[in-house]
């Protein structure tokens, strides 16, 4: 039983799954951020185009 005991205490690989699941949650975390900033700026892009051709379609009548 102490052997059972001693060579799960001695077994690292819990523990790299481990580093790999936070690594892994702290990349998606940055996406996250990334990926909402750059959508509000793509948001602000085509609002811009839209008020863009609504003034020329409004120049035409």
């Amino acid at each position: 039983m102490r052997n059972v005991i001693a060579g799960f205490l001695r077994d690292e690989n819990g523990a790299t799954a481990i580093e790999y699941a936070l690594i892994t949650a702290l990349i998606g975390t940055g996406l996250i951020f990334v990926l909402q900033s750059l959508g509000q700026t793509v948001a602000g892009l085509f609002t811009n185009i839209g008020r863009a051709l609504d003034d020329v379609v409004l120049r035409m009548r």
